[in-house]
C-alpha cells in the first residue's frame, strides 16, 4: 500500500463534507459518511488501478479521480452502506510514490472552478 498525503485544502473539503452531513443526516450519518470515506482513501492507496479510477490527464500530468461509489462495498458489514455517496477524490501519485489527494469534491462540481496544485 502506498503511503498517502491529504492536502490541507482536501481536509478542509473532508470537514465541510462531514459537518454538512451531521446537519442534514445527524451523528450517525456521518460516521458512516466518514467510514467510507477513509475506506476509499486506503482502498485507492491500495490499488492505484483498480475499478473506479478515472485518468484525468486534461486536469494536469498524473491526475486521476476516483469516486466514493466504489468502495461502498468494501465497508465493514457492521456499518449501514452509503447507497448514492456524492463525493469523488481527485488525486496523483508524487515522485516519491506518495498518494497525494488535492480535493474531495462533490461530483456536481465544475472542476475548473476547484482545481488544487497551484504550486501547492
Amino acid at each position: 500500500m502506498a503511503r498517502y498525503r491529504i492536502s490541507v485544502i482536501a481536509e478542509q473539503d473532508i470537514e465541510a463534507i462531514l459537518r454538512w452531513t451531521q446537519e442534514q443526516f445527524g451523528e450517525q450519518g456521518r460516521l458512516r459518511y466518514e467510514a467510507l470515506l477513509i475506506e476509499a482513501i486506503l482502498d485507492i492507496a491500495d490499488d492505484p488501478e483498480r475499478t473506479g479510477v478515472r485518468l484525468r490527464p486534461e486536469l494536469w500530468p498524473g491526475a486521476f479521480s476516483y469516486h466514493l461509489y466504489f468502495s461502498r462495498n468494501h465497508i465493514a458489514s457492521t456499518i449501514e452502506r452509503i447507497r448514492r455517496p456524492r463525493h469523488f477524490l481527485l488525486c496523483r501519485y508524487a515522485e516519491t510514490g506518495d498518494l497525494e489527494i488535492a480535493r474531495v469534491l462533490h461530483d456536481s462540481m465544475d472542476l475548473d472552478r476547484h482545481l488544487p496544485w497551484d504550486g501547492e
